[in-house]
């Protein structure tokens, strides 16, 4: 009798946990994560010898040369996190060695005391990635060869949602207890250029796989247009902001708008990450948000570092309006290919502003050889 009432409470525990694992991280638990690290500060990175993400993972352009030098840089400044982008179409080619890269990656990061915010999905800029040998750029167009992932005609067809699922749940699944690994973004702006709402099928499919993982980290998509007033907001904001672990937003406007969209997201009671800002020629500086996000412990997590392929230190409209010379007035970045500023009181900003402030995670490490 005893070994029965033992199975069944096994079997009750068991399920609890199940259960525990498919639902959102408490506030508590959320905010208690948040509260054991320091300011988050950081770049959404792609080394600048990447035209996008294929070209970042894929294994005949994977540089770690590059992404060991350029994260030096990162360090250098103070940052303490950065946010990359996969993508499905590596995983399809070779899981495997994927895997392995990654690896590798999230090696480099430790040894310089970065922990990463890996994102799963993408609905930004050209729906028709192809796999192999990358495009070179378009001169002086900002992001001309950056793609979405999943391809458009999987991501408009929910009948051919399932097919992602080996990729999103792989990945996780490699790396769901590992310290490297800061927090998982499932999907950056979704339904951005998307129609009848496919994109939210699918980022819905992308919490609950996700969920069955059980990662040790926390889960999040960034909101990013819309109004974010609690009664006024669209089914996918409300979806995204009822879904995540931690909040993730973004914001390229000027510090004052920054203001006003977090004091709508503070009503949930979450800890706050902005994973995409400083646009400068639209307002939104690092003089004016950097002070304001450490004020309000806010992660603070800035498009770009190095100027490179993906040229965005070009403005978004270079895309549909004819550019013939760098900008003076640089968009996006913080360092030129040789690791000189664009601006050195940019630079000495932030190594004011992060001074004191204790990596996410200080580790020695030694980086293995390359996959």
């Amino acid at each position: 009798m005893k070994t029965v009432l033992f199975v069944l409470i096994l079997a009750g525990t068991a399920s609890f946990a199940d259960k525990a694992g498919l639902e959102r991280w408490p506030a508590e638990k959320a905010q208690a994560w948040y509260d054991s690290l320091p300011w988050l500060v950081g770049c959404d990175f792609i080394p600048s010898t990447a035209i996008n993400q294929l070209e970042m993972w894929q294994q005949d352009t994977f540089d770690p040369k590059t992404i060991d030098r350029e994260l030096g840089w990162a360090q250098g400044l103070g940052m303490n996190t950065v946010r990359v982008y996969l993508h499905d179409l590596v995983w399809e080619q070779d899981s495997q060695g994927f895997l392995k890269r990654i690896d590798f990656f999230l090696d480099i990061c430790k040894k310089h005391e970065i922990r990463p915010i890996l994102v799963l999905f993408d609905s930004c800029w050209d729906p028709h990635p192809v796999p192999g040998k990358q495009p070179l750029p378009r001169p002086h167009v900002h992001n001309s060869g950056w793609v979405q992932s999943p391809h458009v005609d999987k991501s408009r067809d929910p009948g051919a949602h399932d097919t992602l699922e080996p990729y999103l749940k792989g990945v996780i699944g490699r790396f769901k207890d590992d310290p490297r690994v800061l927090a998982w973004d499932l999907y950056n702006e979704p339904d951005s250029r998307q129609e009848d709402g496919d994109s939210l099928v699918l980022l819905k499919k992308a919490f609950t796989w996700a969920r069955q993982v059980a990662p040790c980290q926390p889960l999040t998509a960034g909101l990013w247009e819309g109004d974010w007033q609690k009664e006024n907001l669209s089914e996918l904001n409300r979806y995204i902001l009822e879904q995540s672990d931690v909040i993730s937003f973004h914001g390229y406007h000027d510090v004052e708008q920054t203001r006003a969209k977090v004091r709508k997201l503070k009503v949930w009671g979450r800890p706050l990450l902005c994973t995409e800002y400083m646009a400068r020629s639209a307002g939104s500086t690092f003089a004016n948000h950097l002070p304001y996000f450490k004020e309000n412990r806010i992660a603070a997590i800035n498009w770009g570092l190095v100027a490179g392929k993906t040229q965005t230190q070009y403005p978004w409209e270079s895309r549909d309006k004819e550019f013939v010379a760098e900008p003076k007035v640089w968009f996006h970045d913080i360092f030129r290919p040789d690791g000189s500023p664009y601006d050195a009181a940019e630079v000495e900003l932030f190594r004011t502003l992060t001074a004191g402030n204790r990596p996410v995670k200080a580790a020695r490490h030694d980086v293995k050889k390359a996959p």
